[in-house]
């Protein structure tokens, strides 16, 4: 029989996340909702003396990892963590105070959603919390959301789904309708297992499923590099090298090696912290798209890359894949950190699911978002570059290109088979179509190539570690410039193509 998971309420939740000894209330006595003598007052006042709150929120702050942060947790046992006017006017105050304050917000729900009891009154208070959670996450600050059991209606409707990360616990039931609810209007039970936290993670709803113990590490490494100022340091550019004249279909079959370093491998040995992230939020995921905060050096940003990795073991780049890309967009804007973009695909999947699914639409939107993205963009190419699932990712502030990455709107072979109708004159089709590193270079459409030697399979530490470099140092002298100055800058360069 299989152990029944430890559900912690509000206080206890509060004792293991925060660090010891610093949580601070900033609750004050609730709204009376309630006439005095009421049969409601009296389920407040039991609710109150069974849950040993005087609401189903708490709210106040704390730290985690030193870091100061809001809390706003739901205590389950206060009327089924029921939100109704008082704890909606708790929860929008507490990101209020938030947002005044600049401190990161971490939130804990857990309830059936709107108090009944209420009615339509507390139903719409999800649109004041919203409001408040919209204007906090403008002003740029961290917002980490934790779906406890059971985290439904309202609730997950509005605060419970906003979230920059969303975790959830193990075995949680977190759900938009009511089990219950949908049973009693079509007459037949809901299917069982859909509205758990492990089967929302599988549907890239959710970035992890953590049981409470492991929240506090996970959070700090968030906050961590969320909230880590920008690096003043200048690293110096990786030094040019002469490059010798290859055609450029070596630089071709060279980035086909099954043994070159991805985006993974250069995270790993370029980046001083990863904290991966997962799917869409929308309902979405794709693996060929790897999304992560991470560190270069003193420098947090957001990365979006496309996995090598992935392609070959699952499938090609889908238009599920670019929504991803589209997320990491959001979060780089909303919490003000720099983008950096990997580009390494053999092309984007060609099919009927992704002609249904938008392809062309999430090309255009990824490109079109890009190229006025707010914060500071830089773009690797570090490896295959083929057709527009690569260039979707490529509109940004600089552009860093490995010696044997290339760009090409179809792969040399599909070219061939256009213009001569055989895959056979790839290699002359390379060449012509001038796809190569140095080509790009003389081109203006990259601005530094960074050498392999000779061969990033064959070196791939030193080069991951080169290529981190150059990012850190493109990162550096962006981050440094006025805002508008770069956004001139950028459109002036894409423009001049």
């Amino acid at each position: 029989m299989s152990e029944r998971p430890r559900r912690p309420g509000a206080h206890e939740l509060l004792a293991e996340v925060l660090d010891e000894g610093s949580f601070l209330s900033w609750d004050v006595a609730p709204l009376e909702v309630a006439p005095p003598g009421s049969t409601y007052a009296a389920e407040l006042a039991a609710a109150a003396e069974r849950a040993g709150t005087d609401e189903s929120i708490i709210t106040g702050e704390g730290r985690i990892h030193g870091h100061r942060v809001a809390v706003v947790v739901g205590e389950f046992t206060f009327l089924a963590g029921s939100i109704g006017r008082a704890a909606a006017e708790r929860v929008t105050l507490a990101f209020e105070r938030a947002t005044r304050e600049r401190v990161p917000l971490f939130a804990a729900p857990a309830s059936g959603g709107t108090r009944m009891q209420e009615g339509t009154p507390a139903f719409v208070t999800m649109v004041k919390i919203s409001g408040a959670v919209a204007a906090f996450k403008a002003a740029q600050l961290p917002y980490i959301t934790y779906l406890r059991h059971p985290t439904t209606g309202g609730v997950l409707a509005s605060w419970g789904s906003l979230g920059h990360v969303t975790v959830a616990e193990p075995g949680a039931t977190i759900g938009f309708l009511g089990a219950r609810v949908y049973e009693a209007l079509y007459g037949e039970p809901f299917p069982a297992d859909v509205q758990t936290a492990e089967n929302l993670y599988e549907h890239g709803l959710l970035d992890a499923v953590l049981p409470v113990e492991a929240l506090p590490p996970i959070a700090g490494r968030f906050l961590d590099l969320v909230l880590a100022p920008h690096a003043t340091e200048r690293v110096p550019a990786v030094p040019r090298e002469p490059l010798p004249d290859l055609p450029a279909w070596e630089s071709v079959t060279r980035s086909r090696d099954p043994e070159r370093p991805g985006v993974r491998a250069l995270l790993k040995l370029g980046a001083t912290d990863v904290l991966p992230l997962f799917g869409t939020g929308a309902g979405e995921w794709d693996r060929s798209l790897f999304l992560a905060l991470a560190r270069f050096g003193g420098m947090p940003c957001v990365v979006l890359g496309q996995d090598r990795r992935a392609e070959r073991a699952e499938a090609p780049l889908g238009p599920s894949g670019l929504r991803v890309a589209r997320r990491g967009m959001k979060l780089a804007t909303e919490l003000g950190l720099p983008l950096v973009s990997v580009i390494d695909t053999a092309g984007a999947a060609l099919s009927k699911e992704a002609e249904e699914g938008g392809m062309a639409g999430e090309i255009a939107r990824c490109l079109a978002e890009l190229v006025v993205l707010p914060v500071p963009t830089v773009c690797v190419l570090l490896g295959q570059g083929t057709g527009g699932g690569a260039l979707a990712l490529m509109p940004a502030d600089r552009v860093v290109c490995a010696q044997h990455s290339w760009l090409s709107p179809l792969p040399p072979e599909g070219a061939s088979a256009i213009l001569h109708r055989t895959p056979d004159r790839a290699p002359e089709l390379a060449t012509q179509q001038r796809v190569r590193s140095l080509d790009l270079l003389e081109a203006g459409i990259v601005d530094r190539i960074v050498a392999e030697h000779p061969d990033a399979a064959q070196e791939p530490e030193a080069y991951c570690r080169r290529m981190a470099q150059a990012i850190r140092h493109e990162l550096g002298d962006l981050v440094a410039l006025p805002p508008h100055e770069r956004l001139e800058a950028r459109h002036t360069r894409w423009r001049a193509l």
